[in-house]
């Protein structure tokens, strides 16, 4: 498979914007005295919705199409499989690897921190900071992964992929963002810390570049896709989904699910 260096451009330029929406997480942190919950749950179901829609109806069917070319159809559809199940397995691996308490996927509010304010406090909530960033950075490294190689076999679905991803790290933005300035006192430093964890978004990016680009036949597209389906899949039921019911708006959350799944479909259907 041959991307031209403008698809290539493109497909960079879109994991870097999903990458820096942690910085919108940290600019709403700052500049609002209290959480939109309505806001989020509903972007995060939204998101969910267009990554659980894409990733079966799309991404998948992708996947299976380029294997199925290349080794039949027994050994295509077998492996389409394996590779689903081993992205998921993949995140699921790195999710583990994570502490439950510095989980960047628990539900941070921006007036959660706000009456913190012994010495023993801003050390712990500073630590708490730290390690949230090198949390979403860990998590965010596949997930550039997964928006860089569907944007560079179709950017249109790259640039719906991306947003996706960009909705969802608005709130890890909010969770570097508090802790560390709570314990700080400094804006600069709390909206450095979280724009330097979305840079891992990209840096996926680079190393799927460097690593996999001058292999990137029928078979070894096949395999990075149908485990991008697995890894977006994981995402939404692990992360999403959860993470906007527990902003307190259920509803809210299957309204945004329903509505990223239908604007998906329309747009598939637009480009038919």
């Amino acid at each position: 498979m041959d991307a031209d260096i403008t698809t290539i451009l493109i497909a960079f330029a879109l994991t870097l914007f999903a990458g820096l929406a942690t910085g919108i997480g940290s600019i709403l942190a700052f500049f609002t005295k209290r959480t939109s919950t309505r806001f989020l749950s509903l972007a995060l179901g939204f998101s969910a919705g267009v990554m659980i829609y894409v990733s079966f109806v799309e991404i998948f069917p992708k996947a299976r199409e380029a294997l199925v070319e290349e080794l039949g159809m027994l050994g295509g559809t077998w492996l389409t499989v394996v590779s689903f199940f081993a992205g998921m397995l993949l995140i699921a691996v790195i999710d583990r690897l994570v502490p439950s308490h510095e989980n960047p996927h628990e539900p941070h509010k921006v007036e959660d921190l706000a009456c913190r304010r012994g010495k023993k406090e801003f050390d712990k909530l500073y630590r708490t900071g730290i390690f949230t960033a090198l949390a979403i950075a860990i998590h965010n490294f596949p997930e550039g992964l997964a928006a860089f190689t569907a944007a560079l076999h179709d950017p249109k679905l790259g640039v719906v992929i991306a947003v996706a991803i960009a909705i969802h790290n608005i709130p890890e933005g909010i969770a570097v963002s508090v802790p560390i300035f709570y314990a700080t006192n400094d804006r600069r430093k709390a909206f450095r810390y979280s724009l330097l964890s979305g840079l891992a978004e990209p840096a996926g990016a680079v190393v799927g570049f460097l690593i996999l680009m001058p292999f990137l036949n029928g078979t070894v597209f096949g395999v990075l896709f149908a485990s991008v389906a697995g890894i977006m899949v994981f995402i939404s039921l692990d992360e999403l989904l959860p993470s906007a019911r527990e902003y307190g708006e259920p509803h809210l959350e299957i309204y945004g699910l329903i509505a990223g799944m239908a604007l998906m479909a329309v747009s598939l259907l637009l480009f038919l």
